[in-house]
């Protein structure tokens, strides 16, 4: 599961790359667009969607015991490795491009007018009159003898430590990821879960109120993006091309990839049998864009309107397109279960 999640972000972000390069979206919206077209909401829509699928009569995992329990704990890991894809892959990613917006905006007012040059380019020691009264310019030379050439390891560790450097960890190490982590080893270990998490737990009252705390975050977040909408309807830099294509990309193109990838690892062996497995890791490349990528532009104060505009209608088409792929997702996985 979470290389199936590794892989939506990442041909997401390929998908989202292409289309802001296609459309010519501006410098400082072309992180947004990558953004919304890599991650997913993943884990609230499964919990969401899973109660009914189990308890429906017609549904092909009605029959399944374990089913609202396994379906849970797919919706939680779910959400767990989005929301540590999300903070360590999609957020230095669009970062990236409000940075260099910012900095090539910098440079660009910082840059002095032709007419406030006062001072000579280059002084006398710097240039030498021969007697026909030209000038000769000593340019300094580099000797590229002593220079050897760099291994392919040195390279590869150049690299690593170029993009290590650029990453930030206070930003990527965000309360969600260490919450997702921090809930990942509760739940794996089982002291921890014994002593927090079981209904006669001694403390399970720390599990009840980080629960209580999650649960206010989803309508707190709403709430934000509702706020941001206004100034994205009023004026957005966002052009309806580039809307059109990442709800294509969310709702069309990586819907289509899941099921290529599903069916085709479940065809060489790599996924089970298990029918609601095959379905949360089809249903994975069907959800819209994460909210998070909307807290991502309210941390940078860039693009807040325009990330509001792309998830209002990415959601809104959701909403139809959902209903639709899962019941496609139910349908292989039934009929592939029957053979």
């Amino acid at each position: 599961m979470p290389l199936n999640v590794l892989l939506t972000f990442l041909v997401g972000s390929a998908l989202g790359w292409i289309l802001a390069k296609l459309t010519k979206t501006p410098r400082h919206l072309q992180g947004i667009v990558i953004g919304c077209c890599s991650t997913g909401n993943l884990g609230n829509l499964l919990l969401i969607v899973f109660p009914d699928i189990c308890d429906e009569s017609n549904s092909p995992f009605s029959k399944l015991s374990t089913c609202s329990t396994d379906a849970e704990a797919y919706a939680s890991l779910s959400m767990a490795v989005g929301a540590i894809f999300t903070w360590a892959y999609a957020y230095p990613l669009v970062s990236s491009y409000v940075i260099k917006n910012t900095e090539h905006s910098s440079i660009q007012s910082s840059e002095p007018s032709p007419d406030s040059c006062t001072e000579p380019l280059l002084s006398p020691s710097d240039s030498q009159i021969s007697e026909d009264n030209s000038v000769v310019l000593e340019l300094p030379l580099t000797n590229m003898q002593d220079g050897k050439k760099m291994s392919f390891k040195e390279k590869i560790a150049g690299c690593i430590k170029c993009i290590t450097s650029k990453i930030d960890l206070e930003k990527v190490f965000v309360p969600s990821t260490v919450a997702s982590i921090a809930g990942l080893i509760i739940g794996i270990v089982s002291p921890f879960r014994k002593v927090l998490i079981a209904d006669n737990a001694p403390l399970r009252v720390i599990n009840s109120s980080a629960a209580l705390i999650g649960h206010a975050a989803i309508p707190s977040m709403t709430l934000i993006m509702g706020a941001n909408l206004l100034k994205g309807l009023q004026r957005s830099e966002m052009s309806l091309v580039v809307i059109l294509g990442v709800v294509a990309v969310r709702n069309i193109c990586l819907p289509l990839l899941g099921i290529g990838v599903v069916q085709g690892a479940h065809h060489l062996g790599v996924v089970g049998s298990d029918a609601l497995y095959r379905f949360v890791l089809m249903f994975q490349y069907a959800v819209p864009p994460a909210i998070n990528v909307g807290t991502m532009t309210q941390l940078f104060k860039s693009g807040q309107g325009e990330t509001s505009v792309i998830l209002l209608w990415s959601y809104s088409v959701a909403s139809i397109s959902l209903t639709l792929w899962s019941t496609l997702y139910m349908s292989l996985v039934s009929n592939s279960s029957t053979k």
